[in-house]
């Protein structure tokens, strides 16, 4: 399971962390920066300043990518998206169809722009990250943060005023985002990477038992938090979203599909068919990525046709 990362900003080939056990561990995100309306932090939200690395195949990134669109920030705030495919080097732009090269660095790696932020960089080289032209640095790279952002600090500037995240749902909204993380969002990679059965298991156990929890949820009420779509959803989204392609086979999370779920089955169609939302969803990148990166997994790197899903129909 060898990947890369950085250590004392050289770029070596690492496997991802595991604890004794076999659980897969994910790495702290480091550039935790903090873009206010005011420009208190340091960091203001203005137009043009900004620019945000994603991957299309990336859940992590793609939260960033609705965000974006749905607050009408694509001018204000200028994108690069990285190839699909992710090797030893980690993750790399190119001319391939549907990504967009740096037009900030001119980097051939994602890489060399944690490079330009911290010359002694250590740690994993994820999407999103969020860069900071005049400071010319990362300003973040925490995709839970980066959408709160968007959401809330670039109002100004958005031409949406949609609010996923309002007054009166605030502290739901948060503990939503909590309770789906480590089972849900996370709890597919635990899954997919873990290298014991126990730790597998473990895994998918929780990852069912929370599926169930919120089929029961939305048995009740139309979204997570209530009656209207909150940055919880689109955190769901972007996991459920992968699940029947992806996370049911290629990381064996296969007690149940998503589609087997009458509420979270429409709930996700619900989502998909918000105006903008498949403009950001990409699901030839995700399957090329998946399934062509990580060869303990998919030696043969064979990419699955299927399935065939409507996103349309209820």
């Amino acid at each position: 399971m060898a990947t890369g990362m950085l250590v004392n900003g050289q770029w070596t080939k690492e496997p991802y962390q595991q604890d004794p056990e076999g659980r897969f561990k994910r790495n702290p995100t480091k550039f935790r920066n903090w873009v206010s309306a005011d420009g208190s932090t340091g960091f203001k939200a203005e137009s043009g300043r900004y620019h945000l690395y994603v991957s299309l195949a990336c859940p992590w990134a793609h939260r960033t990518l609705i965000m974006r669109k749905l607050k009408g920030l694509e001018e204000a705030i200028s994108l690069s998206i990285v190839d699909p495919f992710m090797d030893e080097d980690g993750w790399e732009f190119s001319e391939a169809p549907g990504c967009i090269p740096d037009m900030v660095h001119g980097a051939r790696y994602l890489r060399e722009v944690y490079l330009k932020a911290d010359q002694n960089c250590t740690g994993r080289v994820t999407v999103p990250v969020l860069w900071d032209k005049e400071k010319n640095t990362i300003a973040n790279n925490e995709s839970r943060e980066i959408i709160r952002m968007f959401d809330t600090e670039f109002e100004a500037i958005a031409k949406s005023q949609v609010s996923f995240y309002p007054d009166h749902l605030q502290e739901e909204i948060d503990r939503a985002i909590d309770r789906i993380y480590q089972p849900i969002n996370n709890g597919v990679y635990r899954a997919g990477f873990a290298t014991t059965q126990t730790a597998y298991d473990e895994a998918v156990t929780e990852l069912f038992e929370a599926l169930d929890y919120w089929e029961g949820v939305l048995s009740q009420q139309a979204y997570l938090c209530g009656d209207r779509i909150t940055e919880a959803d689109w955190c769901m989204f972007t996991t459920l979203f992968r699940f029947d392609p992806v996370y049911y086979v290629h990381f064996k999370c296969n007690l149940r599909r998503i589609s087997d779920y009458p509420y979270l089955g429409n709930y996700l169609k619900d989502l998909y068919q918000q105006p903008g939302v498949s403009d950001t969803c990409n699901l030839d990148q995700i399957k090329q990525h998946y399934y062509k990166s990580h060869p303990h997994i998919n030696p043969t790197r064979i990419v699955p046709k299927g399935p065939v899903i409507d996103w349309v129909a209820g």
